[in-house]
């Protein structure tokens, strides 16, 4: 092949890509083969003479392509992602066209200087802390691009104990590497991925799994009680992974806490984040991450949701002179005049060669920016809590675990053998993909949103797809599954809450909520904090009578608020008058005080005060909040401290006034949360009071305002939101 051939080839090469992944709906998900099905296909040897090009290239789809596994598929909901993009593929043509091994700094200069600078890039997206950054004079840390997380976490693993052997040695002189090694011990999650044990068995030391929370989490708690026991038998504890992302649930183990123990016993703290970690480019997911300036080590792809193809994958740790410890070999023929000087990643990894992987993780970040990779990653999430809604609208199936980021596990009510027929059959037909986990002795099937051409529709046929399969089953097999919701009595509701249930003001308010026999409830029901905002609440002669009225009708009854009601005082301001101590209340962060000065504590919002408000959000927490802020303030039809119409804010008051004032039901009510604008269901026999799209955060959100608020001032601010346990 010459050059010219070779550019004409190249576009048909193009050509039937693009058409491949454009076309990917028509091909079924998981081929219809059997093992060895290529023998008959291919001749034993390899030919003598070259053959033409046209004749190699009809084999792909005659030989090829009935035995792939299509992963870009929108019905693909196996594993987790494994995504590619346009600028990817074309970053990796001309990194395989450049071929360098970029090994050392001299091997080729541009592989290692951008590998660095695209991993400072990637590290600061993510909210790392600089010490895992490439900073001269400043940081002895650093990133590098590995094959893969097993292999981060065995190198990571490795470095670990390299530094505990070092350490062993100087109190105790005289053994030998083995006898300390031996005596290792590194410790996981029982939800940890397969590849934490195989690196233990690499490295061989012990794995000690400990078994995880009701929710799927591993706790300091634990860990520190595992540690201290194998510290009695005379183990050496000394490396600790936690995993943000679990591949049974996408559970997130408690990497605070975990931090806190892995500090006390100076052992070494590695975070697998290989699947969520491209998340945390959303700053409302980073609430998975606190904790991480305690941790040594993290790794996640961008080869599973950051749009790069496999493979690549991303580690930072904290000292990068563990790395060189332990990978350290240095022969004259790949020392260069400015060893010491600059990087060579050969130290930082198992192999000596590394292709140029950096290259199409430029392209990606460059051509879709960081806003680009923010609304691909919330799309998947979305599309994950439209599944989440539709199989809890089911009342055949439930979800064992809560759904965290673009994973749902559900599973057909009653006996492990159910849901394990129900896949096989699932898998079997073709239409979609999906595979199993077991999450504590429960069988369950997770669907996880693994391509970037996912639809509203595909979700929607692949649920079909799960429901008919599902009829069929339970129809063949002659099972009845209970389907029975469980029944909250409203006596028994009132012996938690005897205020439940006092307002139904204006029930036939599609936003408003209902009691009907206990079934279904909604009540804004906070009375100690709402007897403050009360006794500061004074009518103004700037209110409409109508307000003045109102406002007196609800102070003079004791009424709990309907939602119409405490949305009728938001959007009048309750009121444009000045609120007692609203003034001197301090606002929540420093960054609001300008802002609230501008308000002077009135309740009515200001594009201002809420474009403050979204700062603050999507810095800590609320993986809502951000991703609808755009579409709601686009609703505003008002100027600064002017009241809207009322048609314009509805929704948008709703979600603001649940934000500033969340709902307080005991026990497993309080949860809820208003979000007008979509199906919603209220029923109090689901354990997550769910709107049809979005997940109910906002209770702990109300939490995580106001934690470090010692006495809340009276005033209807941020500032006097009450943490809800």
């Amino acid at each position: 092949m010459d050059f010219d051939e070779y550019r004409r080839r190249g576009k048909e090469m193009v050509d039937y890509i693009a058409d491949y992944l454009q076309n990917i709906r028509e091909r079924r998900v998981f081929p219809e083969v059997q093992p060895g099905y290529m023998r008959n296909l291919v001749p034993e040897s390899a030919p003598l003479e070259g053959e033409p090009w046209a004749s190699i290239f009809g084999d792909v789809e005659r030989v090829i392509m009935p035995g792939v596994t299509h992963w870009q598929s929108p019905h693909m909901h196996a594993y987790f992602p494994a995504l590619n993009s346009f600028p990817s593929l074309l970053g990796d043509m001309l990194a395989d066209a450049i071929n360098c091994l970029g090994f050392t700094w001299a091997s080729s200069p541009a592989c290692t200087e951008l590998e660095s600078i695209v991993m400072n890039w990637l590290g600061k997206m993510v909210g790392l802390p600089d010490d895992f950054l490439h900073l001269p004079a400043m940081s002895k840390g650093g990133g590098v691009i590995q094959t893969t997380a097993s292999e981060a976490t065995l190198v990571c693993l490795l470095a670990g104990r390299t530094l505990a052997i070092r350490r062993f040695h100087e109190h105790t002189p005289g053994l030998q590497d083995a006898e300390i090694n031996a005596r290792l011990v590194a410790y996981c999650s029982d939800q940890a991925h397969s590849s934490v044990e195989k690196a233990a068995l690499i490295g061989l030391v012990r794995m000690r799994f400990i078994e995880a929370d009701d929710q799927l989490s591993l706790r300091g708690d634990a860990l520190r009680d595992a540690i201290e026991e194998d510290i009695r038998q005379g183990l050496i504890p000394f490396w600790v992974c936690a995993t943000l992302g679990t591949t049974g649930a996408c559970a997130f183990d408690n990497l605070a806490e975990i931090g806190e123990v892995c500090s006390r016993f100076n052992v070494w703290l590695h975070v697998d984040a290989a699947y969520a970690g491209s998340a945390f480019i959303c700053p409302e997911f980073r609430v998975w991450l606190k904790g991480i300036e305690k941790a040594d080590s993290i790794a996640f792809n961008p080869s599973k949701w950051l749009m790069v193809h496999f493979d690549c994958t991303a580690m930072w740790v904290k000292n990068s002179g563990a790395l060189h410890r332990t990978f350290n070999v240095e022969p004259l023929y790949l020392q260069h005049e400015n060893s010491g000087l600059a990087i060579d990643y050969m130290h930082w990894q198992i192999p000596l060669s590394k292709r140029f992987r950096a290259l199409k993780l430029w392209f990606v970040l460059r051509n879709f920016g960081i806003k680009g990779l923010q609304k691909h990653i919330r799309e998947g999430v979305r599309l994950a809590q439209k599944f989440e809604a539709l199989v809890l609208a089911d009342p055949r199936f439930e979800i064992p675990a809560a759904r965290h980021l673009g994973m749902v596990v559900f599973r057909i009510k009653g006996e492990n053998e159910l849901t394990e027929k129900l896949l096989k059959r699932l898998n079997h037909r073709g239409h979609l993909h999906a595979v199993p986990a077991s999450l504590k002795g429960r069988y369950v099937i997770r669907f996880t949103i693994t391509s970037t051409y996912t639809s509203n529709e595909d979700i929607l046929s692949d649920w079909n797809e799960i429901r008919t399969v599902t009829t069929e089953l339970l129809s063949e097999l002659n099972v009845q599954v209970n389907v029975a919701r469980d029944r909250v009595p409203l006596k028994e509701t009132r012996e938690k809450n005897e205020a439940f249930g006092s307002s139904l003001l204006l029930a036939n308010s599609p936003m408003s909520p209902k009691i009907v026999n206990g079934s279904f409830a909604a009540i804004f029901d906070a009375d100690e904090f709402l007897a403050k905002v009360y006794a500061g609440i004074r009518i103004s002669n700037q209110d409409s009578p109508a307000m003045r009225r109102r406002v007196r009708g609800i102070l003079m009854s004791g009424k709990q608020f309907s939602l119409d009601s405490r949305m009728d005082l938001v959007v009048h301001g309750i009121s444009p008058g000045e609120v007692k101590n609203g003034i001197e209340s301090k606002p929540i962060s420093e960054d609001l005080e300008e802002v609230w000065e501008g308000t002077k504590g009135r309740l009515h919002a200001t594009v201002e005060w809420l474009h403050a408000l979204r700062k603050r959000f999507t810095r800590d927490i609320h993986p809502f909040f951000d991703f609808h802020f755009e579409q709601l303030v686009s609703r505003w039809s008002y100027r600064t401290k002017q009241t809207a119409p009322r048609t314009n804010l509805r929704a948008t008051y709703s979600i603001i006034f649940n934000i500033l004032l969340p709902i307080n039901i005991p026990g497993s009510y309080n949860r809820f949360q208003f979000l007008p604008h979509l199906p919603c269901r209220h029923g109090v026999d689901r354990k997550v009071w769910t709107p049809a799209l979005f997940g109910p955060m906002l209770t702990p959100l109300a939490g995580k305002l106001c934690s470090n608020r010692k006495k809340p001032s009276p005033g209807p601010s941020l500032t006097t939101v009450q943490p809800i346990v």
